[in-house]
């Protein structure tokens, strides 16, 4: 037997205006195209993804499989129409081309393109259109936006049941092996879905926290009871696109009802706790000035939610690291500043050398009325790196990130990581490959939402979130919501729990 596996992951921040090519997908692969073939295998074998996981399952079971895309971008604007059609070509190229008897994708669910709403759906409508009869699994991010398409195409569909997310290796094995027994007759996987008219706000979402810590554990609940999958799907709320949202889907041998059933369960559980799922904002100002008074044996977490890459920020805002700069605190590291012209000037500078620089503020955000506002920066060029490393775990374990040539800026109170391309911090690997010990930091100003919590959690003495500025702003007030259906929480009020849409 032979397994197609690819992926193909981009969560489309609407409101950005980061750019979105094909080269953004290549990850530092050096041609400026996504990773395909031997190439691929060898990024992810081993690795804590759902590809590492696919590539793991067939070697066991001694099956032959392809892996002709793996294909990645940290979110950003819409994708572009051609890097789009470069992608699913190659991955339905192959589908054509090697006739598989199963085919495993990993894919967000929250990809949104120049001309679609739903990135996703027509490529698993185009693949099972080639594959008629051949059984489809699909992995998918808890930020996914879900479309019809996805689940009247796919076999088998499994959504990440930890935010930050470091079960996507176990999200790979929870598709893989139902649609493997599946080939053998073993099970007839029957699939249920639903929405719910809600856009949970991201700093809510976190698995540690009160409501989804509970809605997930049901779903684990539900799959330890026989469910062959049983997810829940926060939606990503920064995607101006008509089912952006909450939506569950639940997976059964031969048993629609039961189903039905559990996605409902999973739903009403979400919607009954609706509010919990709001997100109170907290002035800047009042942030830094609580950080100061915080006496800690630990670094004191300052979180810059507003410009994170997981959500599709620039990363080059400035008002958060202004106000730490501002008000004199020391012992600083900030991860990071996204600014390649910065980096030039002070490669240019040299290691060991004092440099000012006009740092960040690059990009406007017209979404939000923003322009961006550069910083003038003195300091010392400490150190300067490629940019790639190794994530250690827990999230992504062994996957390479590639940030660009990167440079490390000392203030002398402040160390700050200049990166050429966006990059999450969700892995302590993020300092340390760039010489800098995060546990021995009073502050670690972080632009992350949740992710953060992956590799700085157990670290952190203390957590600040600071409203800063960016595309990933906390007040929905600020985005202007167009396309989303409405009534929604928490834009209206006052709703049924309606299911929506087929």
């Amino acid at each position: 037997m032979k397994i197609l596996m690819a992926m193909m992951q981009h969560e489309t921040n609407t409101f950005s205006t980061v750019p979105t090519p094909l080269s953004r997908f290549s990850r530092g692969s050096g041609t400026g195209l996504p990773l395909e073939g031997d190439a691929a295998v060898k990024a992810f074998k081993g690795a804590g993804s759902a590809l590492g996981a696919y590539i793991e399952i067939c070697e066991a079971e001694g099956l032959d499989f392809v892996l002709p895309l793996a294909a990645g971008a940290w979110p950003s604007g819409p994708v572009e129409d051609a890097a789009y059609d470069y992608m699913t070509d190659k991955i339905c190229d192959a589908v054509a081309a090697e006739k598989p008897d199963a085919i495993l994708l990993h894919l967000h669910g929250a990809m949104v393109t120049e001309s679609r709403e739903d990135g996703e759906g027509p490529l698993v409508a185009r693949v099972r259109e080639l594959a008629p009869d051949t059984p489809i699994g699909v992995s998918l991010d808890m930020h996914t936006n879900m479309y019809p398409a996805i689940i009247e195409n796919a076999d088998v569909v499994a959504g990440y049941q930890t935010y930050p997310h470091v079960d996507i290796y176990e999200t790979g094995r929870r598709t893989a092996l139902p649609i493997l027994a599946m080939l053998r007759g073993a099970v007839k996987p029957t699939m249920a879905w639903g929405n719910r008219p809600m856009l949970p706000h991201v700093m809510r979402q976190g698995t540690h926290d009160f409501p989804n810590k509970q809605i997930q554990e049901l779903a684990q609940k539900m799959e330890a009871e026989g469910a062959l999958c049983a997810s829940f799907f926060t939606g990503f709320p920064h995607a101006d696109i008509r089912l952006a949202g909450s939506s569950a889907v639940v997976v059964t041998d031969d048993d629609p009802e039961a189903a039905q059933r559990m996605v409902d369960e999973l739903l009403d559980l979400a919607w009954k706790e609706r509010r919990a799922f709001v997100y109170e904002i907290e002035p800047l100002e009042e942030s830094l000035k609580r950080a100061q008074e915080i006496k800690a044996d630990g670094p004191v977490v300052l979180l810059d939610h507003y410009d994170n890459a997981a959500s599709g920020g620039s990363m080059d805002t400035m008002a958060v690291l202004k106000g730490i700069l501002d008000a004199g605190l020391e012992d600083v590291a900030a991860f990071a500043i996204c600014d390649p012209a910065a980096v030039k000037t002070m490669i240019a500078a040299g290691i060991g050398n004092e440099v000012t620089v006009s740092l960040g503020g690059k990009t406007d955000m017209p979404s939000i009325g923003r322009v961006g506002e550069p910083l003038e920066v003195s300091g010392r060029v400490k150190l300067i790196s490629d940019g790639r490393f190794r994530n250690v775990g827990p999230m992504s374990k062994g996957v390479m990130n590639a940030m660009g040539p990167t440079v490390v800026l000392d203030t002398g109170k402040v160390e700050i990581v200049v990166t050429s391309t966006q990059q999450e911090p969700n892995d302590t690997a993020a300092f340390t490959s760039l010489g800098i010990d995060p546990t021995a930091k009073k502050y670690l100003m972080l632009k992350s939402r949740i992710h953060w919590r992956a590799g700085f959690r157990d670290l952190a003495a203390e957590t600040v979130e600071c409203a800063g500025v960016g595309v990933c702003t906390s007040d929905y007030s600020m985005l202007n919501f167009e396309t989303v259906r409405r009534p929604i929480f928490p834009l209206d009020e006052d709703l049924q729990p309606v299911s929506v849409i087929r």
